[in-house]
Formats: structure tokens, C-alpha cells, sequence
């Protein structure tokens, strides 16, 4: 061996560590890119999972606003007092006016039932129900109201 080509033998070893080192780098940077492709396929996930919980809270957040609009919303609250004998009274606890109560099973023997009536807030209407051997008083009242089509049943007062 010449110690001329002693350079060229160590270019060769040089040069093939230096294959070594770009095949190891190669290998690197497709794990690296793979590595990248994952990251970014969960960051789209996320983002998606995060834009549903966005839309379930957005809706949850409005669902709640209607719940609490209509909570607030003034009310009818209708119940029967006995005032003395025969003598009742529809009053109106609530604070929402009640347009034309109209009673749908109004007693054979009874007076101021007949026609619909309007009760204001806290308002009153007097009504008759005789009891007789033969027609007994009725346990509740059925009306509606203008806003109210099911029919609500109001208790009468046992004497």
C-alpha cells in the first residue's frame, strides 16, 4: 500500500460515514414527519371535538335563556275561596291578567258562572253554587282562558 492513496482511503471511510449519518437522518426525518402527519390529524380532531362542545354549550346556554325567559314570564294563578253560605270567589294570585275564564262544567244551580269574565292581577269574581239533594256541588271547576286552551281544574274549598 502507497501512502499516496492514504488520503483517498480515508475520503472513502469518511464518505461512508458520512452515507451512515444522511440514511440515519433520512430515517429520522420520516419518523418525524409521521410524528407531524399524527400531531396535525389530533389537532383537527380536537378542534372538531372542541366546536361540538362549543355548539352543546351554545345550545345548553340558550336553552336555559328561553327556560328563564319564560320563568319570568308573569303568570295566570287562579284558585276558588269560599267566602260565606254559597258564596265562592275565583281569584287571580297570579300576575298576569286572565281574559275571558270561561267555566266548562258549570254547575246546574249556580249564578255568575254562565258568562266568560276577565280577572285583573290579584283580582276577584263572585259566583253562587247551590248544593241540593238532587244537584251536589261539583269537587273542582274546569276552565280555560285566552292563552290556556288545556283545561285547568280548580279546586273547591271544602266547607
Amino acid at each position: 500500500m502507497d501512502w499516496g492513496d492514504m488520503p483517498a482511503w480515508f475520503a472513502f471511510a469518511l464518505s461512508g460515514g458520512a452515507l451512515w449519518v444522511s440514511i440515519k437522518a433520512r430515517g429520522d426525518g420520516k419518523k418525524s414527519a409521521n410524528a407531524s402527519a399524527t400531531s396535525a390529524d389530533a389537532s383537527v380532531r380536537s378542534a372538531v371535538a372542541a366546536e361540538g362542545a362549543l355548539a352543546l354549550q351554545r345550545q345548553e346556554a340558550e336553552t336555559r335563556r328561553a327556560a328563564e325567559e319564560e320563568a319570568a314570564q308573569p303568570r295566570v294563578d287562579l284558585r276558588i275561596e269560599w267566602v260565606r253560605k254559597q258564596r265562592y270567589r275565583v281569584v287571580n294570585y297570579g300576575d298576569a291578567v286572565a281574559t275571558n275564564i270561561t267555566c266548562l262544567n258549570v254547575p246546574e244551580v249556580s249564578r255568575y258562572l254562565d258568562e266568560p269574565f276577565t280577572l285583573e292581577r290579584h283580582g276577584a269574581h263572585e259566583f253562587v253554587v247551590l248544593g241540593t239533594s238532587q244537584s251536589r256541588k261539583p269537587p273542582a271547576l274546569r276552565v280555560v282562558w285566552e292563552g290556556q286552551d288545556v283545561p285547568v281544574q280548580l279546586l273547591m274549598p271544602a266547607l
